[in-house]
């Protein structure tokens, strides 16, 4: 079956209707990242006596748990969708993004898995390409190597403070960009409740049949923290959605960058964890070249003769 998507004017016409109180999606954004940093938190606490796929499938069925009343609503079926393969390949990069992002918090400071994975927009940029078949301008390009160049202050390779495990993060954020890339692919032909029924129900069934293998039996302080790893990131999702209705995404992308402040508030709080100054440095850049990339979506959306190029927040 083969669905015409809107055009890019009924596009913008649509996320203009909406995105008319920006202030209130500024405070939106900004506290999901607050959701988001205290389910990671939680996560890389619960990662000492559980391992990441345990923590992962938590996640995933606490999503599960979450989503079937409101898919139980839909007047649809929640997993009618005319291009079911996007969505299941979708439902497992993003699941795949999850459990990588989780591992890596078991073997770096908070601060720094974060900084890492906030390449994923840049990631974007290169994927939009042979996916989206959209054009992308030599500073876009620039924008990205810029990025890329901070991921390298961060991690520093070749250096004794070189770990290994920083490259999870950023295979983290380069699946979490073909999450976004696929988004963008499926938006147009089915509806939200479909793709975020499919997230959950994959997810859990995925997870399902890999935490056998390493199952360790949580104790019920393991369980509590699940639940709320699980709640705190499916919350942090939700007010992102609804932070969307308000601003458009070039708007919102630098105060996503806010979460880099409480994962490192709550990584010295909880964990004693300092970021040295190359984090900091390191962050700087790709918060820089993210916001840079940000900038130039917001004036190519004054320019209709042009493709519009996707900037979902990280």
């Amino acid at each position: 079956m083969t669905v015409t998507s809107p055009s890019n004017d009924a596009v913008r016409r649509l996320t203009h209707r909406h995105a008319d109180h920006p202030l209130r999606g500024i405070a939106l954004i900004v506290g999901s990242t607050v959701f988001l940093a205290c389910s990671d938190t939680l996560a890389k606490y619960l990662g000492r006596t559980l391992p990441p796929i345990e923590i992962g499938w938590i996640r995933f069925l606490v999503f599960l748990l979450i989503m079937i009343p409101v898919a139980l609503a839909s007047k649809e079926s929640p997993l009618r969708s005319v291009r079911p393969k996007l969505q299941v390949l979708r439902a497992l990069a993003l699941v795949s993004s999850s459990v990588l992002f989780i591992t890596s918090l078991q073997f770096l400071p908070i601060a720094e898995a974060s900084a890492t994975s906030f390449v994923a927009p840049l990631f974007v940029t290169a994927l939009s390409i042979p996916l989206l078949g959209e054009h992308v301008g030599i500073r876009r390009w620039i924008a990205t190597l810029v990025g890329l160049v901070g991921v390298l202050i961060v991690i520093r390779p070749g250096s004794a403070a070189f770990e290994p495990a920083v490259l999870l993060p950023i295979l983290s954020a380069f699946v979490w960009a073909l999450t976004l890339t696929l988004t963008r692919m499926i938006s147009g032909a089915d509806r939200a409740v479909v793709t975020m029924s499919f997230s959950a129900l994959v997810g859990f069934i995925t997870l399902s049949a890999l935490v056998p293998f390493v199952w360790v039996t949580p104790s019920w302080q393991d369980i509590g923290i699940g639940l709320l790893v699980g709640l705190a990131s499916t919350m942090g999702q939700w007010v992102v959605v609804l932070a969307y209705r308000y601003a458009d995404a070039s708007v919102l992308a630098p105060f996503t960058y806010s979460q880099l402040v409480w994962v490192a508030f709550l990584g010295f709080g909880v964990f004693g964890e300092v970021p040295d100054v190359w984090t900091f440095a390191g962050a700087a850049v790709i918060i820089g070249s993210g916001i840079y990339t940000a900038q130039r979506e917001r004036l190519r959306r004054k320019q209709p003769e042009l493709p519009s190029e996707p900037y979902p927040s990280p």
